[in-house]
C-alpha cells in the first residue's frame, strides 16, 4: 500500500481532487492560493490557473467548465490552455459573518452541487458553518439546508445516492453522520451518527465512496485514510507520508487508484518535505465516477 508522490505541489491546503477520465487527468485546488491545478497522467505535466477568490471545491460541468465553491458563493470556471481563466458568478450564499468561506463540496448522484461553509479561523470554535445546495438556474442568495457546523467536511453519497455522509472535522466535534437522502428533491433527513472519530486516529476531513459503498475518509493529523463499511465498521487504514491528508478521490483508467491531496502547514517544525503534495495509492478496490454537475434546472 505504498503511497507514491505524483506531484510535489507544496499546496498550502490542497483539496477537492476530481478525476476526469476523458483527459486522463486529475484536477484539484489549493484553497488559500485560489489555485486550480491539473496533472496529466500520460506526461506528468501540471497546469495551474488562478481564481479571483479562495477556491475550496470543484465539480466538472463538461465542455471544459467547472462549478466551484469559493469565498462568497458558487461560480462557473473556464480554464484555458494559455493559463488564463474566466469566472462567472452563479449564486451567493448568506454567510453569518464576513470572515467565512465555502469549504468541502461535491455533487450528489443527480448532479446537484453541495458545499459547506466555515469561519476562516478554526480557533474561533464558531458553529456558524452551513451546508448549501446549488442547482442550475437557482437564484441566490441560497438558503441553508443544514447548519450548526464548525468545519463541515467529508461530503459523500452512497452508490445508489440514497445515503448522504457529512462530517465536522473540528477538534471539538470529530464526528461523521449519515442521512437518508431523497434523490428526487435533494433533501437529507434522519441524521444519525455514523462514526465517532474520537475512537480512531486523526480528524475527519475529505472523503470518497467506493463501488462497494464503503466510505473513505482522510484522517487529518494522523497521516491515514480510513475505510469504513456501510455499517460504520473500520475495514482498513492506508498511510501517506504526511500528517495532514485532506481529501481522496478514485481515478485512473479503471478507477482503482486513490488520489490524496494534503496540507503544507506554514509553521511545521517537523520538516515534512512532501507535505502539500498529491499522492496515489492502490486501495485494493474500485471507485465510482465522480458525478458531474447537471446543467439542467
Amino acid at each position: 500500500m505504498h503511497a507514491e508522490l505524483i506531484v510535489d505541489a507544496r499546496n498550502a491546503v490542497g483539496e477537492s481532487p476530481v478525476w476526469v477520465a476523458e483527459e486522463n487527468a486529475l484536477y484539484w485546488v489549493d484553497i488559500p492560493a485560489g489555485g486550480l491545478q491539473r496533472w496529466r497522467a500520460d506526461s506528468g505535466h501540471v497546469d495551474t490557473w488562478t481564481t479571483p477568490q479562495m477556491l475550496a471545491c470543484i465539480a466538472r460541468q463538461g465542455n471544459g467548465r467547472w462549478v466551484a465553491g469559493m469565498e462568497s458563493g458558487f461560480f462557473e470556471l473556464r480554464p484555458h490552455n494559455d493559463g488564463s481563466l474566466d469566472s462567472e458568478w452563479l449564486a451567493d450564499v448568506h454567510h453569518a459573518r464576513p470572515d467565512m468561506r465555502l469549504n468541502d463540496g461535491r455533487c450528489d448522484r443527480q448532479g446537484r452541487f453541495w458545499a459547506g461553509s466555515m469561519v476562516l479561523n478554526m480557533g474561533a470554535n464558531a458553529a456558524e458553518g452551513t451546508l448549501y445546495r446549488y442547482s442550475a438556474g437557482q437564484p441566490g442568495p441560497l438558503g441553508a439546508q443544514l447548519n450548526g457546523f464548525i468545519v463541515p467536511n467529508g461530503l459523500g453519497f452512497s452508490p445508489d445516492g440514497r445515503t448522504m455522509y457529512l462530517s465536522d472535522s473540528h477538534p471539538l466535534v470529530q464526528q461523521i453522520w449519515a442521512f437518508d437522502y431523497d434523490i428526487d428533491n435533494g433533501t437529507p433527513s434522519n441524521r444519525r451518527l455514523f462514526v465517532d472519530m474520537h475512537q480512531f486516529p486523526g480528524r475527519p476531513d475529505g472523503a470518497a465512496v467506493d463501488a462497494d459503498g464503503c466510505y473513505w475518509i482522510c484522517a487529518n493529523d494522523a497521516g491515514l485514510i480510513h475505510r469504513f463499511t456501510p455499517d460504520g465498521r473500520l475495514d482498513r487504514s492506508l498511510a501517506v507520508p504526511v500528517k495532514k491528508p485532506t481529501m481522496c478521490a478514485f481515478g485512473g483508467s479503471r478507477l482503482d487508484t486513490l488520489f490524496v491531496t494534503s496540507i503544507r502547514p506554514g509553521d511545521d517544525q517537523d520538516e515534512q518535505s512532501l507535505a502539500g503534495g498529491v499522492f496515489a495509492l492502490d486501495p485494493g478496490v474500485k471507485g465510482l465516477p465522480e458525478p458531474a454537475f447537471n446543467p439542467l434546472p
